[in-house]
């Protein structure tokens, strides 16, 4: 990936990550303020239910308290003072007294519980109110479940006792908690009030109370009210009726208590989460709209900032590889003096110093070369000239001293000259060859067939050997594909390298032939079983005239290396002392040069 696409990519990541850590964060506090709000709705709403709770229950107190001052009450308390035994005289005097007062609940006790008129179910007369006596020395209204012929209701209650003798008579009186309840509450937008009256552990459907009519699963608070039941702690939770996360709903459960700390029933305020599920809508769409805007801006900065950052480093890029290729005379453009100005300079400076340094070294090694092809030639023409010299001197020597043996003497030295002289000649051809290697003709040819003609030519000198003779083994793979070489040239070369391979094993051993072919070139190993070389005689090996033999020139690995390099090979040795080499050569198809 390239240096502009990743300044890109970092820009465009940044304001993704940037405007989404924005937009989370805007969300967490969006429902942290929300949550307040809905907490402070809540309180607000639970104030407002025990406000009127508190004034409704005033009113059944004052109501209560003006029955137990009424006529029908001194009359039923001086009865009961009495001791008459008709109770059913007053059977349904609670009935018209309650429905002066409009009072849902009301009753009449005698001081031993007995129920003496009941205006909700006349058929209670003669049964126990568990109320009287009073156990509890409360003169506030209070929350009671009163049974109906249906059924169970809800009521705010309160009790007073009319005193006429020795018996006070009990008023036991108070006013439904329903739908006209709960009706009656200035609720907010958004928010509604139900309450669940507890008739068992079991959760039922018929004993939600919810004025707005919502048409919505009542099952889906079983839960909470179970949680209620068990806990007796106010709870939230946050019910999702549908799967449209705008019907959600967060729901406070406050327990209702009576006299004796027993849950009768449970107020549920609702908030609809509408107005967040808008929210973060809201807060979403904002969040696509700024990153897209800013993955927009971020791609046009970033792409003048990358073709102002970049474009100097891609021409410093440039240049470096024109360097790699040997154009060392390349300049880098100084386009600024800032740091990527200060680098093109170093860049410039670079290459100046290589080039002089590379004329230095070009001219340094051009005299070592020199010196080494001195010594080299002086080294080789020395070991005939010797012989020259003491052949000529004895002939000198010969003529003057014994003249009638200068014949037969003058004869030997002859031989002796002419065999040096040849000798000279060879070596001056060997130097002559190399300076003139000649190009590759190319034709299509089998190297299988190269390197079994190449074996041939030899096999006779391995077979007779001395002492020991040596071995041949050939390894051609059959699936070696003709490739387009000049066949002298390849024959030259291989005959060096199985020359080498016998000078290596001047005490027999094994000359391994082997071919391969791997992808579109083929793999030529020539091995042998001799003393190997060491590592630093592995690095100078096809360093021209360098040698390790006590009378070679250098030229051979030289010029095999040579005919490789024109064939667009590659070549390279393995060894280790005392574990012979191979020599692996690597050559092209070449079938293009044929065209």
């Amino acid at each position: 990936m390239s240096f502009r696409r990743k300044l890109m990519g970092v820009f465009v990541f940044t304001v993704i990550f940037s405007v989404a850590a924005v937009a989370w964060i805007v969300s967490i506090v969006a429902r942290k303020a929300f949550d307040q709000a809905d907490d402070e709705r809540t309180a607000a709403l639970v104030a407002q239910f025990r406000r009127e709770f508190h004034r409704r229950g005033q009113e059944v107190v004052r109501s209560i308290e003006a029955i137990a001052a009424s006529e029908s009450a001194m009359r039923i308390a001086l009865a009961i003072n009495r001791g008459a035994e008709d109770g059913g005289t007053y059977l349904n005097d609670a009935k018209n007294v309650a429905d002066s007062q409009r009072l849902d609940f009301l009753e009449f006790v005698d001081d031993q519980g007995t129920i003496i008129s009941s205006a909700q179910w006349p058929a209670k007369f003669g049964y126990k109110d568990p109320l009287v006596p009073l156990p509890f020395g409360t003169r506030d209204a209070f929350l009671k479940q009163e049974e109906f012929p249906d059924g169970i209701a809800l009521g705010v209650f309160a009790v007073r006792q009319t005193n006429v003798g020795d018996k006070p008579l009990y008023v036991v009186g108070g006013r439904l908690l329903d739908k006209d309840f709960l009706g009656g509450i200035d609720l907010p937008a958004g928010m509604r009030a139900m309450l669940y009256q507890n008739r068992g552990k079991a959760f039922s459907p018929q004993n939600l109370i919810d004025p707005s009519g919502s048409s919505r699963p009542p099952d889906k608070l079983a839960d909470l009210i179970q949680q209620i039941q068990q806990q007796g702690k106010e709870t939230a939770s946050i019910i999702l009726w549908t799967s449209d996360a705008r019907d959600d709903e967060t729901i406070h459960a406050i327990p209702l208590l009576g006299v004796d700390h027993q849950l009768l029933a449970i107020l549920l305020v609702g908030n609809s989460r509408r107005a967040y599920v808008a929210l973060g809508q809201h807060i979403r769409s904002a969040a696509m709209l700024a990153m897209g805007a800013g993955i927009f801006v971020a791609v046009v900065f970033s792409s003048w900032m990358a073709a102002r950052v970049t474009r100097p480093v891609e021409q410093l890029a440039e240049a470096a590889q024109e360097v790699a290729a040997g154009n060392w005379s390349v300049q880098a453009p100084v386009t600024s003096s800032d740091e990527l100005g200060q680098l093109a300079q170093s860049f410039n400076q670079m290459t100046h110093d290589l080039l002089e340094q590379r004329e230095r070294l070009v001219q340094t090694e051009r005299v070592a070369a020199w010196r080494e092809l001195a010594r080299r030639l002086a080294h080789e023409l020395k070991n005939p000239l010797f012989p020259l010299q003491l052949t000529v001197e004895n002939l000198l020597k010969a003529r003057q001293q014994s003249p009638e043996l200068f014949e037969e003497i003058f004869r030997e030295s002859s031989h002796t000259l002419l065999g040096e002289i040849a000798n000279l000649k060879t070596i001056v051809g060997r130097f002559s060859d190399f300076s003139k290697m000649p190009q590759p003709q190319w034709q299509k040819l089998d190297l299988n067939e190269v390197i079994c003609n190449v074996l041939r030519l030899f096999q006779a000198q391995l077979s007779s050997r001395q002492p020991t003779p040596i071995e041949s083994n050939l390894e051609l793979a059959d699936n070696v594909r003709p490739i387009a070489a000049d066949p002298d040239l390849l024959h030259r070369a291989l005959s060096n390298l199985v020359l080498n391979a016998m000078d290596a094993m001047p005490d027999g051993g094994t000359l391994t032939l082997r071919t391969a072919q791997n992808g579109n070139h083929v793999k030529v190993e020539v091995s042998d079983t001799g003393k190997g070389l060491t590592p630093e005689e592995c690095e100078r090996l096809f360093t021209p005239y360098y040698t390790s033999k006590e009378h070679g020139t250098g030229l051979g690995l030289a010029i095999v290396q040579s005919v490789i390099n024109d064939h667009g090979g590659k070549i390279s040795v393995r060894s280790e002392p005392g574990c012979g080499a191979t020599f692996l050569i690597e050559l092209p198809s070449n079938m293009e040069k044929l065209g």
